[in-house]
């Protein structure tokens, strides 16, 4: 009887609900055109059934990630901008770009369906790991040596003074500063010489562990150069920091490209990319003059580069190899297992574990080729030559001499002389920015759609910055224009060419050839990078600004080059990418037969 009125009760309340709700629609919207949101209102009671959430249970449902994502980031830029723009500073500019590079990533809505799973903690930690000592150096020594230019031309002319009692000449003052820069290059060529070597022997985490031997070596020499008064020892660390990037750039994208899952692997790989632009940021940020870029502490400055080795040094033994070097390559199928539990969770190991072994069973009695083998083998020939033309012209491509404009530009925007290096600072967390928008895009849009949309947008913004440095006096907002075409090219680059080349190299090539494709390719980027830093100051005297319409048909020449030759490797496995390959050459060995008459061309088709 109790329970028969508590029912009676709880039916009247739900009436009286139901019937306040009815006649509110009904005042707010009129009798006829209330019953479409009623509907919309039932589905959404019947889909959700619960209680009203509370604000931490929002950060524990997964569901609700993006939207909840998306609120914090809008409203935290949105503080950003009034601060910055109180300031006058390059804040709003930065937080515009970093809102739309969100919105690119994520999205406004929920997730969609297909949309890969996220990776484990534990292979996004051995990422971190993989990088911080590897790629992260090679950004950072690039950048942290502009801060100290004067500071460390001073100390040259001071040691040159004190050993032949005469001042250095303007031309041995210059030749050394540019070997003590120019160095570097020669260094990274040596390291990607011996990275593949290293990886193969020593294993790609060993590869990188004993990699740091050669930056703390560095931070030393160049360290003790000043109170020893031997700027021989700056040239020798900068050397040796080289060989250092040189190994990394090698052996890292060839250990996050096999220790990533096929769904992830794109994501994760561009780790190298956005590692590179972390350490420039960093550089750029540490080199201010309120940190380290006073003049008394560019040893302290050049020395910094111990610290992420050290970090390395201690993290990375507490993961594991790369799943795919025990399995095929030393043939330990436990350790291999134990590496993919630990990297994946043992519940989601057993597919790559699948694909891992179909690769063993096709590599059986083939040994890891050596670089010049494979330039004589014939099925891997487009391969090859697509690395060395990505390679070559990703130093080609402009990036370099829209630096070199960059504080020519923010000066003739009216930027004061002492506030461009913060701005330039702005640049480097821009490119910072599009690689963490690569990452999140390159699974959904594929490596393709993003790096030929990269070169197509750089050729576009390469006529623009042309015609707005040719017209640079002509108003006085021109260099605005000029200042917008510095960070959309930069934008460009960074969502293309500069994420997506260093995928391609372990994506292209099976286990046998990766190692000597990663040297290859190392060694083109080098040298290509010690060619353009040694030849670029002439090529911009002799066609000032419209030596970017060189760089203009360099970006056009690769995007027909990639979308004619470069098939889509998004979630393909390296099997199915080398046997695309292969479908290719046969249909273009098809197509040349067939010109040479009309019976070959039937039997090419009945093939």
């Amino acid at each position: 009887m109790i329970l028969s009125r508590k029912f009676a009760v709880l039916n009247d309340m739900l009436n009286h609900y139901f019937l306040d709700f009815r006649s509110a629609l009904k005042q707010l919207h009129g009798a006829d055109q209330y019953h479409g949101e009623k509907a919309d209102i039932e589905r959404e009671r019947l889909a959700l059934g619960i209680r009203p959430k509370k604000p931490l249970e929002l950060f524990q449902d997964q569901s609700l990630r993006r939207q909840l994502l998306t609120i914090i980031v809008l409203n935290m830029f949105q503080q950003f901008s009034s601060i910055g723009a109180e300031a006058n500073l390059w804040v709003p500019y930065l937080s515009m770009i970093c809102v739309f590079a969100f919105i690119l990533s994520f999205g406004l809505g929920p997730e969609s369906p297909g949309v890969p799973k996220l990776p484990s903690k534990s292979l996004l930690l051995a990422v971190w790991a993989a990088c911080i000592g590897g790629t992260f150096q090679y950004g950072y020594n690039v950048s942290v040596i502009n801060a100290p230019t004067k500071a460390v031309q001073s100390f040259i002319n001071e040691t040159w003074m004190e050993r032949y009692q005469t001042a250095i000449s303007d031309p041995m003052l210059t030749l050394l500063w540019s070997v003590t820069v120019s160095i570097f290059t020669i260094g990274g060529l040596v390291g990607s010489l011996v990275g593949g070597t290293l990886a193969i022997k020593c294993g790609r985490k060993g590869a990188l562990l004993i990699n740091n031997a050669f930056a703390l070596l560095a931070a030393f020499f160049m360290g003790i150069s000043s109170p020893t008064g031997l700027f021989e020892l700056l040239i020798v660390g900068r050397f040796l920091t080289g060989v250092n990037a040189g190994i990394s750039l090698c052996v890292q994208p060839l250990y996050l490209g096999e220790i990533a899952p096929r769904a992830l692997r794109g994501a994760m790989a561009m780790g190298t990319s956005i590692f590179i632009t972390g350490g420039i940021f960093t550089g750029q940020v540490v080199g201010l003059k309120e940190l380290l870029g006073r003049d008394g502490y560019w040893p302290i400055l050049l020395s910094t580069t111990c610290i992420p080795a050290a970090i390395q040094l201690v993290i990375l033994p507490w993961f594991p190899e790369s799943p795919r070097y025990l399995l095929i390559d030393k043939g330990d199928e436990r350790a291999c297992n134990k590496a993919l539990k630990q990297l994946h969770g043992a519940a989601r190991y057993h597919g790559e574990k699948a694909d891992m072994e179909r690769e063993r069973v096709n590599a059986l009695g083939v040994k890891p080729k050596k670089p010049w083998e494979l330039f004589s083998d014939q099925s891997l020939r487009w391969q090859l030559i697509t690395i060395i033309f990505i390679n070559i012209f990703q130093q080609l491509n402009g990036i370099n001499a829209i630096y070199f404009y960059a504080d020519y530009v923010f000066s003739e925007a009216g930027i004061p002389q002492q506030r461009i290096p913060y701005v330039t600072v702005g640049t480097g967390a821009c490119e910072c920015m599009t690689a963490l928008t690569c990452g999140m895009l390159i699974e959904s849009l594929g490596r393709k759609a993003l790096i030929i949309g990269g070169y197509s947008l750089m050729a576009v913004w390469c006529i623009c910055f042309t015609l707005t440095l040719t017209f640079q006096e002509a108003s006085p907002w021109v260099p605005y224009l000029s200042m917008i075409c510095v960070f959309a090219f930069i934008l460009s680059f960074g969502l293309g060419p500069g994420g997506v080349t260093n995928i391609l190299a372990a994506e292209l090539f099976t286990q046998t050839g990766r190692p000597a494709a990663y040297m290859i390719g190392g060694s083109v980027n080098w040298l290509s990078f010690f060619l353009i830093s040694m030849a670029f100051p002439f090529i911009v005297n002799g066609l000032k600004q419209y030596c970017f319409l060189v760089f203009l048909v360099v970006c056009v020449m690769v995007a027909i080059f990639i979308f004619l030759i470069v098939p889509e490797t998004k979630n393909k496995t390296f099997l199915e990418i080398h046997a695309e390959f292969q479908s290719r050459g046969k249909k273009r060995m098809s197509k040349a037969e067939g010109n040479d008459g009309p019976g070959t061309t039937l039997l090419s088709t009945s093939l």
